[in-house]
């Protein structure tokens, strides 16, 4: 039979060459980069939203990144491009460190998902997972592309839960940290679910569905602000930080990352010592005496950590907790601390969940636990109860006592009830735990003990001897109760491992926490157990 194709008969195509095909994929490759085109490009940016590309030159090092999946196009063909699939994936370096990066390109069918680009995310997440890198996730994104996901193809997405949401059994975990920089429904807002850290723009949005689903859905119509806000995500606890540009965005994530190790597998990473902002010597004039004194638990803070090294984790919910990543000569550390200004430091449901969460982050990567006591005990009431106190304080102390990296304990003053308990008190088993001078422990603050224990007796007081004697009954139980809850017998039957001047806090906590390390390098070597 005749070659029609043959080269040379004069009849036909002739073969490409070598320059045909490079020609052909610079003409791709330049397609590629086009994202939305000129267009729905300015459109993006007159929103006040960066382009994806310009997203992952801000956060990596410059000439770093290596882009996997850049010619994936969607299944379904349209008249108008969709160059990868509204998604832009690979690794590159992040302060010299490899991470995994995935970028939604809001500026393409406004980032919505469909088949390809879901499998270009999963092969990222998957990789980084398996390699030991960090995650970096930009979210902006409205949900699922209609038609592509609707029907049998919706059940039929290459979504692996075993994967996609965390490691397998066998992988040590890595950190993932989630930018929130425009409106970020659907898959985006499930990457922030999983993320251990989220910033979120005051301009961006988060929730399960977008303002036109839950509209058509249910019937009722709210904004992005008002759905999924900085105020809504916070309230709602799925955002750690809020951020008023991207560039700050891209920082948080950065200084997130620098405290952390690339997997679960390795210890945190060192930095160099450095003094505290305020000095030691201070802490005795910063914290009044009398427990009913207010006073702002960040000044300690500032007097025990390294200066400059502290970094709020949730601030946003649970206020009268404060979370701080931070350093102590160097070391990285988690501070968990009572915020006296915020009813007077007790815990509730939403700093309960914070706690444990943060203890979550920190004994997964490797970070030792400092807790500082100032609590006069747990939210009680109806209000506290309808919002699940119980299971909230049961799964914390169950995750402190579960915690394998260090635990500090420092109980400044009060530390009443179970207060103390998820605070990291003994039943929990920190490593050491230790008092100020100041410190009041028990089961209850004495003005609430009396009146529980000693009511009946009081009554009769009043009834038969008047308000003065009932006055005076009150004062004498009172002082026996606060002389049982000083620290001095708490150390005399070994409950705490010792009582110290305040301003050596920084230094017996730095060298508890060596102590506590031993040879160890991370909490258990190949368990994953989360």
């Amino acid at each position: 039979m005749l070659d029609l194709f043959a080269k040379g008969s004069g009849m036909g195509t002739t073969e490409p060459t070598m320059k045909d095909r490079v020609d052909e994929l610079t003409r791709r490759r330049h397609e590629s980069l086009q994202m939305g085109g000129p267009e729905s490009l300015k459109k993006h940016t007159d929103s006040g939203r960066l382009p994806v590309r310009e997203r992952i030159d801000l956060i990596l090092d410059a000439g770093s990144f290596l882009e996997t999946g850049g010619l994936g196009l969607p299944e379904r063909r349209i008249h108008k491009p969709v160059p990868g699939d509204s998604v832009v994936t690979g690794f590159g370096k992040l302060d010299g460190r490899t991470v995994g990066v995935i970028g939604i390109d809001a500026s393409l069918l406004a980032g919505t998902t469909a088949p390809t680009s879901m499998r270009k995310q999963g092969h990222v997440i998957e990789q980084a997972q398996r390699l030991g890198y960090p995650l970096v996730l930009l979210c902006d994104a409205d949900g699922g592309r209609m038609p592509d996901v609707m029907g049998w193809r919706f059940s039929g997405l290459p979504l692996d839960f075993k994967t996609f949401l965390g490691p397998r059994p066998e992988e040590p975990p890595v950190p993932r940290a989630a930018a929130v920089l425009g409106p970020s429904y659907g898959d985006s807002a499930l990457h922030a679910a999983t993320a251990h850290f989220v910033v979120m723009m005051q301009s961006g949005s988060i929730a399960l569905s977008g303002p036109s689903v839950v509209d058509a859905a249910i019937g009722e119509f709210v904004t992005d602000e008002e759905l999924g806000g900085p105020d809504a995500a916070q309230e709602a606890r799925n955002v750690h930080m809020v951020v008023s540009t991207e560039s700050d965005a891209m920082d948080a994530i950065a200084a997130f990352l620098s405290y952390l190790p690339s997997s679960a597998a390795s210890p945190a990473p060192v930095a160099p010592a450095v003094e505290p902002a305020v000095d030691p010597s201070e802490l005795l004039d910063i914290v009044p005496a009398s427990s009913r004194s207010a006073y702002d638990m960040n000044d300690v803070v500032d007097a025990i950590v390294d200066d400059g090294s502290k970094f709020p984790w949730g601030s946003g919910f649970g206020g009268s907790l404060l979370t701080f990543l931070a350093r102590i000569e160097g070391q990285p550390v988690g501070v968990i601390a009572n915020q006296p200004l915020i009813r007077a430091g007790a815990l509730d449901p939403a700093s309960l969940s914070k706690e444990e969460q943060f203890i979550d982050l920190c004994d997964t990567f490797n970070v030792p636990l400092v807790f500082l006591h100032d609590v006069p005990g747990l939210m009680i009431g109806t209000q506290a109860e309808k919002g699940g106190i119980l299971h909230a304080y049961e799964k914390t102390v169950s995750r402190i006592a579960s915690a394998r990296v260090p635990k500090i304990g420092v109980v400044l003053r009060k530390a009443y009830g179970g207060g103390h308990f998820a605070m990291g008190g003994r039943p929990t088993h920190p490593d050491f735990l230790f008092a100020w001078p100041t410190a009041e422990m028990g089961f209850m603050a004495p003005e609430a003990g009396i009146r529980t224990v000693h009511r009946r007796r009081m009554e009769k007081v009043l009834a038969e001897e008047g308000p003065a004697a009932r006055d005076a009954l009150v004062a004498e139980l009172t002082e026996e109760w606060r002389a049982e809850s000083e620290p001095w017998e708490a150390a005399a039957h070994l409950s705490l491992d010792d009582v110290i001047d305040p301003s050596r806090t920084r230094e017996v906590i730095a060298r508890a926490l060596d102590l506590a390390w031993g040879s160890r390098a991370v909490r258990v070597v190949g368990k994953w157990d989360r």
